[in-house]
């Protein structure tokens, strides 16, 4: 399994000279199978640059959404296959109780705020609204559940026979505990994460800025790695880095993070263009 990162940032893109190494563009992952199966997560901006690289003659691609908040979905309109005739495009998203998964993202792609109507895409749109579910795409397994994030919104864990990812982009761990004292089946996103060879998941705050946003749907970079901890997995990205923070920001961050304790995984900040080979 081929992990690449197209966009890291959380809540608006942000781009400019104080964060080119870490990206500016918000979240975006590519994961390819072993049989070259690919899926989506996420269509922050990241995923027009993405689109851009991948060839005309594409028959199928899978875009997993966690959420319909705007920096999760700004992209969608400019992802390059939804203007492929013959192409078919599945969109996963969470299921809501009041309206379709069509109906939510129309409301995007359809004027005044985005020229071209979804009903007037070319390729072929087909839509899955998934809740707690476990399903498979090509050679992947996936399994989805609500995480503690404002609106429906959902974590994934994709599997193949030798590696395991979960995506946790927007979460919030820590709601409701304080400290992620609270046992494993009561902590947010924790079946989700379990042991997994790569854990992608939200650091958007330092442990000062949380206390001012508790109840926002965001982690502390310190919960973040609690989590990880928690959860035994094997490789931590830091990821959803708040738009005001500066590479150097970020750098200064996750290094003092790192010496106040030694954690038992590999940890590798979210930065665009990063790639992670699995199994």
């Amino acid at each position: 399994m081929r992990v690449t990162l197209w966009g890291t940032r959380g809540s608006i893109p942000a781009p400019g000279p104080e964060t080119n190494r870490y990206g500016g563009n918000t979240s975006c992952v590519e994961i390819r199978g072993p049989n070259d199966t690919l899926l989506v997560l996420d269509a922050g901006s990241g995923i027009r640059r993405l689109g851009a690289t991948l060839p005309s003659s594409l028959q199928r691609v899978d875009l997993l959404l966690t959420h319909l908040h705007l920096d999760h979905i700004q992209g969608l309109g400019f992802f390059a296959p939804l203007r492929v005739h013959g192409c078919e495009v599945h969109i996963w998203g969470p299921a809501s109780a009041t309206y379709s998964l069509r109906e939510r993202l129309s409301r995007y792609l359809s004027p005044p705020l985005f020229p071209v109507f979804i009903r007037d895409l070319k390729s072929t749109l087909i839509l899955h609204p998934v809740a707690v579910d476990e399903f498979e795409i090509g050679e992947f397994k996936i399994s989805s559940a609500p995480v503690i994030h404002y609106d429906p919104t959902l974590g994934f864990r994709i599997t193949t026979t030798d590696a395991t990812v979960t995506y946790l982009p927007d979460h919030e761990p820590a709601l409701g505990s304080g400290d992620l004292e609270m046992s494993e089946e009561w902590t947010s996103g924790y079946s989700l994460a379990e042991g997994a060879d790569l854990l992608i998941h939200d650091a958007q705050y330092t442990k000062e800025e949380y206390q001012d946003r508790v109840g926002w749907g965001h982690s502390s970079i310190p919960d973040a790695y609690n989590f990880a901890t928690m959860t035994d997995v094997k490789h931590l990205v830091p990821f959803h880095h708040d738009p005001g923070h500066s590479d150097s920001d970020l750098d200064r961050f996750f290094g003092q993070q790192l010496r106040t304790r030694k954690y038992p995984f590999l940890v590798t900040p979210g930065a665009e263009g990063m790639t992670f080979d699995l199994g």
